[in-house]
């Protein structure tokens, strides 16, 4: 019924557009009349208070792939957060601690407390009433539809298997996953791994083949004097015509280490990858056909089994040795957060010496395109 696709989608884009980009993260400013409207909107068609929902999904992002994440299904297994995510959420929502701790700066007004969070069932019991009134006892099961919606789709399918199964962008250090490239049904959140990467974006859309529902109503609210963007990711700004590496392309680097990688992980490692995968015989063939995501995986993603998989792919090929160690190498300059920008100049500089006489043309490539990062422009 096109009334209930209706509903069950405004209350999609006031979930991700109010309480997950505006509320958790701050990525937009919403004007009073559409911030009241959407949280109006939830309290009729969820019942869930904007203080709850935000303390437990800033927690989650707190104390990801933890024992103390909400819902992680790396912990908990994919089978408990998919079918009882509503349940997690709600038993997190009830600690006291995780709403002082990560509730902050979400709604304390007068109508918040005596009304919306004083009395969620008041809402969901007013739209039960409104679809009986409208379409009699149907209305009822479109009231069922209404209150599934979400706990089933935010709650179990992004947050179970958000962090389990799909492609990953860039390799951030949590499980997260995109599920699929086009955030229609589920208003965007459908890539997840983009968000995790880029925790405060607006945009949750990073290739040029995705699709971002709900960053196309933000930006329609914008349009309409509603909306202010405040965050989004940065774009990495490349200079071709700088050689040198200075103080500005080490914090260009760091600035910017999810880019690099991804950018590590498309031109060169997939790049050497087709070309030992080609010169492979038939049974080195079996070995390299899903050796390339080891390759690329963050380390803490890594399990044994991982592991040995990836040594025997690295033990047939020195090439791939080669760009991997490289990886490894590049990845350890990040963990010097406190380090002077200064004091990291040689390690990078060898680093590009290094790459460029290795032999392997898609790593000199890569080092060369690496000396022209830059955060001045160009």
């Amino acid at each position: 019924m096109v009334y209930t696709l209706v509903l069950t989608h405004i209350t999609i884009a006031s979930v991700t557009i109010f309480l997950h980009r505006y509320q958790a993260h701050r990525a937009l400013i919403l004007r009073p009349a559409g911030s009241h409207f959407f949280r109006f909107w939830l309290w009729l068609t969820t019942g869930m208070i904007t203080r709850e929902w935000v303390a437990v999904h800033r927690k989650h992002h707190a104390r990801v792939e933890t024992a103390d994440d909400p819902h992680s299904p790396q912990v908990m297994g994919i089978r408990k957060v998919l079918l009882q995510g509503a349940e997690l959420y709600q038993k997190e929502a009830a600690n006291p601690d995780t709403i002082r701790d990560y509730g902050h700066k979400t709604p304390d007004d007068r109508l918040e407390n005596l009304l919306y969070s004083r009395f969620p069932a008041l809402g969901i019991g007013l739209m039960l009433l409104t679809n009986f009134l409208l379409f009699g006892f149907i209305g009822i099961t479109v009231w069922a539809v209404q209150m599934f919606w979400i706990p089933f789709f935010a709650a179990g399918v992004i947050n179970g298997i958000g962090h389990w199964r799909g492609y990953r962008n860039y390799e951030s250090r949590d499980a997260s996953t995109n599920i699929v490239p086009w955030g229609i049904l589920i208003g965007g959140e459908e890539m997840h791994n983009n968000h995790h990467a880029f925790t405060n974006s607006a945009r949750f859309s990073s290739k040029w083949w995705e699709f971002d529902l709900g960053w196309f109503y933000i930006r329609l609210l914008e349009f309409l004097g509603q909306a202010k963007v405040k965050k989004m990711a940065k774009k990495p700004v490349i200079n071709h015509n700088k050689t040198g590496i200075d103080v500005d392309t080490v914090r260009a680097v760091m600035s910017n280490r999810l880019q690099i990688m991804a950018h590590y992980a498309r031109d060169v490692v997939t790049r050497v990858y087709q070309e030992e995968k080609a010169k492979a015989d038939a049974a080195k063939k079996r070995l390299f056909r899903q050796g390339k995501r080891f390759i690329i995986r963050a380390d803490i993603l890594m399990d044994t089994t991982s592991r040995q998989r990836l040594e025997v792919l690295l033990g047939q090929s020195e090439p791939l040795q080669v760009v991997y160690e490289f990886k490894q190498r590049l990845q350890s300059l990040w963990q010097e957060k406190t380090a002077p920008r200064d004091s990291l100049i040689p390690y990078l500089q060898e680093w590009c010496r290094q790459a460029e006489e290795s032999g392997i043309v898609a790593l000199q490539d890569f080092a060369k395109t690496l000396r022209g990062y830059t955060l001045l422009p160009g």
